[in-house]
């Protein structure tokens, strides 16, 4: 195996780096840990699956192709596991068509690069990724329908039943109920919830918004996003309607 990490400074941050190419990982490893991230690494899907198994990172950078196991198809079981669900992913890719970036957001990854890419836009990104993936700094809860956020514990329930999602997805929500009826466009919400030095496309807004909408969604539950036609989004209970 070639995974090997850092052993000081264990409370810094753990990136989990999933790539074949052993010189973009030495360039990754050097300047994430200029950065003062620990690294781990692995060669391939399968390798990257062990690690996962042994210890939790806190942010995965996966290629998209890779030996034995393609990056979409580990994206995929690290959100079918409960331990890795909301576990933050970067997907890294040669592939730059606006399909695959969908289908690579809609496999799960909470972003995408498309290479070659520039460190210091890397860097950014895991910054904004790790702080939406941590827990809010406010107190109590918010409520709006049948959902209830609690945002000390991290931990979203809607009729009773938890609710599972990624760092974005929850981002998302506790911007929607915090203005809950105000319609946002997808500039908007880029902007609260990604942080304005981010550049990621609009239509990333949409690939979440539909992640959000079928964690909260069961069949017999009412749809609280509100599509508002070339306007953007908005929170509505069905109390409100």
């Amino acid at each position: 195996m070639s995974v090997r990490d850092t052993t000081s400074g264990q409370a810094r941050p753990l990136i989990l780096v999933v790539e074949d190419e052993a010189s973009l990982v030495t360039l990754l490893r050097y300047n994430l840990e200029k950065e003062g991230y620990r690294v781990a690494e692995a060669g391939d899907g399968e390798e990257a699956l062990t690690v996962l198994a042994e210890r939790k990172p806190d942010l995965v950078l996966l290629d998209w192709m890779l030996p034995t196991l393609s990056g979409i198809e580990v994206c995929r079981q690290i959100r079918r596991k409960p331990a890795t669900r909301e576990l933050p992913v970067i997907m890294l890719t040669a592939r730059g068509e606006e399909g695959d970036k969908i289908r690579g957001l809609n496999t799960g990854a909470d972003d995408y690069l498309t290479k070659p890419f520039s460190l210091p836009e890397l860097t950014a990104r895991i910054r904004a990724l790790l702080r939406r993936a941590q827990p809010v700094a406010e107190k109590g809860t918010l409520a709006w329908g049948d959902v209830t956020m609690d945002m000390a514990a991290h931990r979203v329930t809607r009729a009773g039943k938890a609710i599972h999602l990624g760092p974005t997805e929850f981002r998302l929500l506790q911007f929607f109920m915090q203005h809950p009826g105000t319609v946002f466009s997808r500039e908007e919400l880029l902007d609260a919830v990604w942080g304005p030095d981010i550049y990621v496309e609009p239509r990333t807004v949409d690939v979440h918004i539909r992640r959000l909408r079928k964690a909260l969604h069961c069949d017999t539950e009412t749809d609280i996003i509100r599509t508002v036609r070339a306007a953007g989004y908005a929170l509505e209970a069905a109390s409100a309607a």
